[in-house]
């Protein structure tokens, strides 16, 4: 009997010994989401490189698939064949076009979006109306910046192998004039066209409308003018931001950029 009382006295002297310890565990943290980085037109995925190194040295998984550049419905459709690999959440990043690709991407997995510098349409809307000289005036996307070429379309789908891209020696000037003469020649090399027809295909209804969303406006931008930019983060209601950048501020603020998609994290 003198044993048990004992035994029945160390239990409970070990028992609360450990409540305290016990209360104050951590509870198991949320995994982190995927970030799924979406280029644009007149780049590839090489152009989220700065961004990708620092969100992966602060613990995030990052994925950068390529961007078809055919048109909305096709690249949303690339890109979801990329989340259809990933198991858990998802923070989608589109910059530039790639903003209009994220758009037409609908996964319940997909937490967050970002809009860097990028077209956010409502549904039946196509791209080339925010670059509407008449209600955005400034943009430079114009001949003979703009140059057309034909290309072997690997879509086959008919009148998408007119391709438009920036003319090299307004390349620097024209889409990141705040980088240097060797990162934008870098930058150049990696240019790819987009097909013509994508900047006139309409929006599907936009995931944006459903799903928490950022824009990080470049105020200096001479490809989407800032205004534009402002009046789709606008109309979204998304939690915007701004900075001095070119169009290209993935490139040349690559921290900043890299901040508002942490901020997009639940």
């Amino acid at each position: 009997m003198t044993i048990t009382r004992s035994l029945r006295a160390c239990l409970l002297a070990l028992t609360l010994a450990l409540t305290p310890a016990l209360a104050a565990a951590p509870a198991t943290a949320a995994p982190l989401p995927t970030i799924v980085l979406v280029h644009g037109a007149f780049a590839d995925a090489t152009s989220w490189d700065g961004v990708a190194t620092l969100l992966r040295q602060h613990g995030y998984q990052v994925m950068t698939p390529a961007n078809p550049l055919r048109g909305p419905a096709n690249d949303a459709a690339a890109v979801q064949r990329t989340l259809d690999t990933i198991a858990g959440p998802v923070v989608l990043v589109g910059h530039s076009y790639g903003g209009f690709v994220i758009s037409n991407v609908h996964d319940p997995k997909v937490e967050s979006l970002v809009y860097i510098a990028a077209f956010a349409p409502v549904q039946s809307e196509v791209a080339q109306l925010a670059l509407d000289p008449i209600r955005f005036p400034g943009s430079r996307l114009l001949p003979p910046v703009l140059q057309l070429a034909v290309v072997d379309d690997p879509t086959g789908i008919a009148g998408k192998n007119i391709d438009g891209y920036v003319a090299p020696d307004s390349f620097h000037e024209t889409f990141a004039q705040d980088v240097s003469d060797a990162t934008a020649a870098d930058m150049l090399a990696h240019q790819r066209s987009i097909a013509v027809a994508a900047n006139l295909e309409p929006s599907g209804a936009p995931s944006w409308a459903s799903t928490p969303s950022w824009y990080l406006v470049s105020g200096s931008d001479r490809i989407i003018p800032p205004a534009s930019q402002r009046f789709m983060a606008n109309r979204m209601g998304a939690d915007t931001s701004e900075i001095n950048s070119s169009h290209a501020s993935l490139v040349s603020h690559p921290a900043e950029v890299a901040d508002v998609v942490e901020a997009a994290v639940r």
